[in-house]
């Protein structure tokens, strides 16, 4: 059996030093807000490019905390894509404020810059491009916008660790900008946590308050803040994988490349331009027959997973959000749409073989 993921094959590579480390901050006796994380923050801000990074505890909250440091008059609208994950949006709605859905492209599955324009408001105060499957959206366009009716830009970078758009990598685009490094992303944890990172020094020391009970000297709190802190020894294994997230993605990079090489042209493959650099933490094709060929793969071997089986205007949590909006681009999407296995510990012989099932379809 092919596994889609295996999270004990992936982190193999990395067991003894994740011991070691373990065992670094077991003898250190300091567990959360110390040395692991100080130096992980600033590790990953040198790696994206940005002069802050803050840790939080989840990619959730990184997205939470990175609406609600701005303090938006409740009920503004948060501008986002139609089919992103259900996170982007709860997070919109934690924050008191309004997602305004808009439609990807087809092609690359990113919010389709061309619509935003039509859905800004009177009451817009952000836009919140979603990086989906490690592709970046086209920002050049994103920004112009933000900039013409002096919008917030707000990066969800939960799965694209170093994908880059125009040799600029994400997460250096927006104001502030969230990723998740829950333990199937390219650069994953061991457990939940995920980081804000930003140019503004204020914002960023605002974002620190917010994390911490809404104080930065202990029992005086100026904000109504929460408990959502980085943990140091989740810090501790990032700190290990950051060190080789280059050559996950690049690993990445060639198995996507093998994907595009032999699957025929029955599915529907993942674009390329030379905008991007993208770092395929999810590989997704689309078919017709998605559940059927869902089903053939799994019966010769090939465990898949779908991402996402129902667009977020579907589900029942939201339902009374969205009421009747219809997302016909978004909808065809999620009706076809499949993710093939590409993790760390993946070999060129599984895409190859997985590749060959697939165009006997």
């Amino acid at each position: 059996m092919i596994e889609y993921e295996n999270l004990a094959l992936a982190n193999r590579p990395f067991i003894q030093d994740f011991k070691k480390q373990f065992n670094n901050v077991l003898d250190s006796g300091w567990f959360v807000l110390g040395e692991n994380v100080r130096t992980f923050e600033k590790l990953f801000a040198d790696y994206c490019g940005v002069n802050e990074c803050v840790g939080v505890a989840s990619g959730l909250d990184a997205l939470i905390i990175s609406l609600k440091v701005f303090k938006f008059k409740p009920g503004s609208e948060v501008i986002v894509a139609s089919n992103t994950y259900i996170a982007t949006i709860l997070a919109i709605l934690h924050a008191n404020l309004t997602p305004i859905l808009v439609e990807p492209k087809k092609d690359t599955y990113n919010i389709d810059p061309n619509l935003i324009e039509g859905a800004v408001t009177k009451k817009t105060v952000a836009i919140m491009p979603v990086h989906l499957y490690g592709k970046a959206c086209e920002m050049d366009q994103i920004l112009k916008i933000a900039k013409d009716y002096k919008l917030k830009v707000i990066e969800d970078c939960a799965q694209a660790h170093g994908a880059k758009y125009k040799d600029k990598k994400v997460g250096t685009f927006g104001d502030c900008n969230a990723f998740s490094f829950y333990p199937t992303k390219n650069l994953g944890a061991l457990g939940d946590a995920g980081a804000i990172t930003t140019n503004d020094k204020d914002l960023a020391d605002a974002i620190r308050k917010y994390r911490n009970y809404g104080s930065t000297i202990k029992y005086r709190n100026d904000v109504i803040g929460y408990n959502s802190r980085l943990d140091e020894l989740q810090a501790a294994f990032l700190k290990i994988k950051l060190a080789k997230l280059d050559s996950i993605n690049n690993h990445k990079r060639d198995l996507a490349e093998s994907y595009l090489n032999h699957l025929s042209e029955n599915v529907i493959k993942p674009v390329r331009s030379e905008a991007n650099f993208d770092v395929y933490h999810i590989f997704n094709i689309r078919h017709p027959l998605r559940d059927k060929l869902k089903s053939y793969l799994l019966d010769n071997g090939v465990r898949t997973e779908i991402h996402y089986p129902i667009s977020p205007s579907k589900q029942k949590a939201l339902s009374d959000i969205f009421l009747e909006d219809k997302f016909p681009i978004s909808e065809e999407i999620h009706a076809t749409t499949l993710s093939l296995p590409i993790s760390y510990f993946h070999t060129n012989k599984d895409i190859k073989f997985i590749s060959d099932l697939i165009n006997n379809f």
